[in-house]
């Protein structure tokens, strides 16, 4: 009898498991217009002067199928509000100081690296024949000095989902971005709480609390500082499928923060392209685009967690 009740309530969890995992689907020119009729008319703050973004898509590990989705809901929002112009790159060349200092801000778009050395310029330099190992080497650890260099002397950052995984084991890197990627349970509905109602930065969600399936990202390395002003938080102890015990202080899946004279806005959700078909998403990429181009002002300062 036990077995029987342990049997359909396996059954029960692989159900609900799998109704959690979202169908995927391509890229289609009728997805990026109801995205269109979703997204904001204007933008929360008028630009005053021309912004650029560049957008860097490249991955070398895992392939997020929301990748090209993400890239489409990103050039909805600059050509829809006018709030900035968007150029998409899988270059890491653009990661020149030359090159840098054509764009206002950099949006990360799921730059998943191949574990587990998890660095991501490295995997690109390690085809390139006309290379030496040591110059290989020396080539990655500048570009990311470079982008890192970028932020911190005013250049804004946006770090999607998948994207904090890219210099995973460099802790400069996590210190920019305020955390790593550590792992997560699988997918399934998530409650996402909204910090501090009344923030800017969550005034998409109009002070209420909102449901998505996601994958439930977990952190470690700089985010034990909490040198952010966190967004957005989940109830861990709700998680199912958890491989292992989680610290409730680990909690926070976005946040704002500054990073010398730059400003960085990390946001988890989402791995699934339908997360993006909802408006307040939208508007919550929109804000937090222009708060890492400057123009959205909003309390950045680390809050007391």
């Amino acid at each position: 009898m036990c077995k029987k009740v342990i049997l359909a309530i396996s059954i029960i969890l692989s159900f609900c498991t799998a109704k959690a995992q979202l169908k995927e689907f391509a890229l289609t020119d009728e997805w990026v217009q109801k995205i269109e009729k979703l997204a904001p008319a204007n933008p929360e703050v008028q630009p005053k002067k021309h912004h650029k973004l560049l957008v860097f898509s490249l991955f070398t590990g895992f392939d997020h199928w929301v990748v090209p989705h993400t890239d489409a809901v990103m050039k909805v929002l600059a050509e829809k509000t006018g709030a900035f112009e968007v150029e998409f790159s899988k270059d890491i060349y653009k990661f020149e100081k030359k090159n840098l200092k054509n764009y206002d801000a950099v949006v990360l778009n799921n730059n998943c690296s191949v574990g587990p050395r998890r660095d991501l310029l490295l995997d690109v330099l390690d085809k390139d024949a006309s290379l030496t190992d040591d110059q290989r080497k020396k080539k990655a650890a500048e570009l990311e000095a470079n982008l890192i260099d970028y932020v911190k002397s005013g250049g804004g950052l946006m770090v999607v989902h998948g994207a904090i995984v890219m210099q995973n084991n460099s802790m400069a890197f996590s210190e920019m971005v305020g955390g790593s990627f550590d792992y997560h349970p699988v997918q399934q509905e998530i409650t996402l709480e909204l910090c501090e109602p009344n923030h800017p930065l969550v005034k998409a969600f109009g002070g209420k609390s909102f449901v998505h399936t996601d994958e439930p990202y977990l952190f470690n390395k700089a985010y034990s500082q909490k040198n952010f002003r966190p967004l957005l938080f989940m109830d861990t102890s709700k998680l199912t499928k958890k491989t292992k015990e989680i610290d409730e202080k680990i909690k926070y899946v976005s946040w704002i923060k500054k990073f010398g004279k730059g400003r960085v806005f990390y946001v988890s959700p989402s791995h699934n392209a339908q997360s993006f078909e909802d408006s307040r998403m939208l508007k919550f990429y929109l804000d937090g685009a222009q708060y890492v181009l400057g123009d959205l002002k909003c309390d950045d300062s680390p809050a007391k967690l």
